[in-house]
């Protein structure tokens, strides 16, 4: 499996400590950035691994910002991404299981890094359920581009 990474600021030094984590467990990964704790916007990091999701470059992404709703709300932005915020192991297993999440979202101002370490493992080692949960995934990707022409 191989995985995209990418945080802001906010998120970096989690970014940093999931890295070196997943690199010992032997996890192959891309990381889209940031590289330090400077300011930077993060929908541009959010859009850079969700395109290496969509693409099959990557099989999973992760990203960190302060609370991990940014980003999430960044990445479902992009065609072919399902992100989930997820804080807690059950959060975690469930986007997977029932949404098959390919984009696990961490906010490191609220998610220790052990936990946020064992969220990860589980996201990644969590296999999508399918049946009657294939229908509903593929209900919410329908959705995608749908109301492009609603006003706003």
């Amino acid at each position: 499996m191989r995985v995209a990474i990418g945080s802001d600021h906010a998120g970096y030094l989690l970014k940093e400590t999931l890295k070196a984590g997943l690199i010992d467990a032997g996890v192959a990964l891309d990381d889209a950035g940031t590289t330090g704790d400077a300011s930077v916007d993060y929908p541009d990091y959010a859009e850079a691994v969700a395109r290496l999701v969509v693409s099959g470059a990557c099989d999973r992404g992760i990203l960190i910002c302060g609370t991990g709703i940014g980003m999430a709300m960044a990445a479902n932005k992009v065609d072919g991404i399902r992100a989930a915020a997820a804080g807690d192991l059950e959060s975690a297993r469930l986007c997977r299981e029932h949404n098959d999440a390919n984009v696990l979202t961490l906010g490191a101002r609220l998610t220790p890094p052990d936990l946020a370490m064992a969220i990860v493992r589980l996201f990644l080692e969590t296999p999508f359920a399918g049946g009657r949960h294939q229908r509903r995934v593929d209900k919410i990707m329908a959705l995608q581009g749908s109301h492009a022409d609603v006003p706003r």
